[in-house]
């Protein structure tokens, strides 16, 4: 229960970037970073499913009264939180791992983290995208975006990652 002021820290802080900045940051249509998706990448390799799909749908939720989309938010990341313990033992088995903890370069090896980063932004933005775009006309746009805006969340997620993990030692 120790780390759980950190987490709600870290909700807020993802939220506030998104909200604030990332949402109102126009680079293009191409170019649609969503760094929320941090919060549940680098929640504990321990976190219960149940915990995942409520923060999954908090954050979602949160996400779509700020961006005005009718639940796409909502439906995607409560997919990766649904996904996530499936797809952390796809990428790194349990014998990988040091211990229980923040998922990170240190504590499941860098190649399986970047993996499993990838994996979980792209299935992301992959229901995102294509829910927003709602269209099949529009699939060489809707590639587009899917791996740009990819591009520059996983980039912002590893970043946050070192971040949030700065002060960590690879045991906690």
């Amino acid at each position: 229960m120790h780390h759980v002021p950190a987490y709600i820290l870290l909700f807020i802080a993802l939220s506030l970037v998104q909200i604030f900045l990332l949402n109102n940051l126009v680079v293009g249509s191409f170019l649609c970073p969503l760094i929320y998706v941090a919060f549940l990448i680098l929640m504990r390799l321990d976190t219960m499913p149940i915990v995942m799909l409520a923060c999954g749908l908090a954050m979602g939720t949160l996400m779509d009264l700020t961006m005005g989309v009718a639940g796409i938010n909502t439906i995607a990341t409560l997919l990766i939180a649904f996904l996530r313990p499936t797809l952390i033992r796809l990428v790194s088995p349990r014998e990988e791992w040091r211990d229980d903890g923040i998922p990170s370069p240190e504590r499941i090896g860098t190649s399986l983290f970047w993996s499993y980063l990838v994996v979980m932004v792209l299935l992301h933005h992959t229901v995102f995208f294509t829910l927003e775009a709602l269209s099949w006309g529009h699939l060489l746009r809707t590639v587009a975006r899917i791996l740009t805006s990819s591009a520059a969340t996983i980039l912002l997620v590893w970043l946050t990652e070192r971040l949030f993990t700065a002060k960590i030692s690879a045991r906690a």
